[in-house]
């Protein structure tokens, strides 16, 4: 597979056929690329919500100023945040690497303290921009991953967190709304399929230190 190839393929998508869904194989790779996703720490303080229920996508299409992809979509994909990031939630790591790896606890216990205390000490907001940005890792993985599937995607950041939260009921989950992504496959009539990417030539975009 030329990977330069499927990356000039995909956009972001406009319209969506509705009636192509995508083979559950298939959000299968996906849901474990989210997964593998790197994250800082390693600590992953993100979920991925999969929504195929078109009930739900229609209620949800005012709640992102109609964009009408978040309904044509054969899937839609909530990126959220964990809101309670304490201690506990750092140790649940570091219990999940005593297990997997089965380090010793002289190694681990110098980084783990650090996390603990380096947690405690950040503010609410701090924690949810720390975890947004790991959202945004996840969601460039997974619009990669999608090409190479030859699934189209459209990322979104245009929604109401408040709204969607609320209809997901995500406080009870203790996460919070920040990203989007419709999936599927594109429209024969979607007219920006036809158009050219437009990027800076490669010379202005990338520095090769010498």
């Amino acid at each position: 597979m030329d990977i330069i190839e499927q990356l000039n393929w995909r956009y972001a998508t406009k319209s969506f056929d509705s009636k192509k869904i995508i083979a559950e194989s298939d959000i299968k790779i996906l849901t474990e690329a989210f997964n593998l996703t790197a994250t800082s720490y390693g600590l992953q303080p993100i979920k991925l919500l999969v929504i195929k229920d078109k009930t739900l996508q229609k209620q949800l299409l005012p709640l992102s100023f109609n964009q009408k992809q978040v309904q044509e979509a054969s899937h839609l994909f909530v990126f959220c945040i964990d809101s309670k990031m304490d201690t506990p939630f750092v140790l649940d790591y570091f219990n999940r690497v005593k297990e997997i790896r089965n380090t010793p606890n002289e190694i681990l216990d110098p980084f783990k303290n650090f996390l603990v205390q380096d947690f405690d000490a950040k503010t609410q907001i701090d924690k949810e921009t720390w975890a947004t940005k790991q959202a945004y890792l996840a969601l460039g993985n997974l619009m990669t991953v999608c090409a190479l599937l030859n699934i189209d995607a459209c990322p979104m950041e245009g929604f109401s967190t408040k709204d969607y939260d609320a209809i997901l009921k995500l406080e009870k989950l203790n996460l919070k709304s920040v990203l989007i992504m419709p999936i599927g496959y594109r429209a024969e009539d979607d007219f920006m399929s036809k158009l050219k990417k437009v990027r800076k030539p490669i010379e202005e975009s990338v520095i090769i230190w010498k």
